[in-house]
């Protein structure tokens, strides 16, 4: 029975994270907003406890920071988004690299396949399913690595930067993205370790140079 409620427990504490988690990224907590602990424990239905040790993860994470005994939401801005966008240059030439090398013929088709059924998708399909898709392709690129901490920071990457690609997949850049992602995959293919990390490199520097208005109508769709 206690391993019943312990399980509970921790499913529960995974809910309350990824729903925390969720309205921190969408930016539900406005920038600077103080987060209430009781208010968000009843406005969720769950105790203190979990509302709490999500709080914790979301700072741990990036999301928020420590405001006297309490957690605000972090800014919005433009050198935060450009840190994390060179951040995220180099960790995936690096998956590149090691996709090229490690990665098994099956998973190379396996990434085709994802990439077709991508493409399948209707345009009108709502953005956050289609980050979704976005964020799918790289993670399984960093999968390919074989390197299970390469992986986890991608992932860590794709939740930072989820806004700035919903924002930019309202942009109409999806065409865009996808035949990138071709050219990338089709490198993978040839085993072209050169011409698929400055493909990367082309793909993720494009959307850097559009950081200053993909955060400026973020904050306006925030505010407004």
């Amino acid at each position: 029975m206690q391993t019943v409620i312990s399980t509970s427990r921790g499913k529960r504490g995974e809910e309350v994270l990824n729903r925390l988690r969720d309205m921190a990224i969408f930016f539900e907590f406005k920038p600077g907003e103080r987060l209430n602990e009781a208010s968000l424990a009843e406005q969720l239905g769950v105790s203190r406890t979990p509302v709490r040790e999500a709080l914790m993860t979301l700072a741990h994470e990036g999301f928020l920071e420590q405001a006297g005994r309490g957690y605000v939401r972090r800014r919005f801005d433009v050198q935060e988004m450009k840190d994390l966008y060179e951040l995220r240059l180099g960790i995936e030439k690096e998956c590149c690299a090691y996709a090229v090398r490690r990665a098994t013929p099956e998973q190379i088709e396996a990434l085709a396949s994802y990439l077709e059924r991508s493409r399948a998708i209707p345009a009108d399909t709502p953005v956050t399913e289609l980050v979704k898709l976005d964020e799918g392709f790289h993670q399984r690129l960093a999968h390919m690595t074989g390197n299970a901490e390469m992986e986890k920071m991608v992932v860590w990457m794709n939740r930072r930067i989820r806004f700035m690609r919903w924002i930019s997949m309202e942009g109409q850049r999806r065409d865009c993205t996808q035949q990138q992602h071709t050219e990338l995959l089709e490198a993978l293919r040839r085993r072209d370790e050169q011409a698929m990390v400055q493909q990367m490199s082309s793909h993720i520097s494009l959307r850097q140079d559009q950081i200053v208005e993909a955060v400026t109508k973020g904050l306006a769709h925030i505010f407004l």
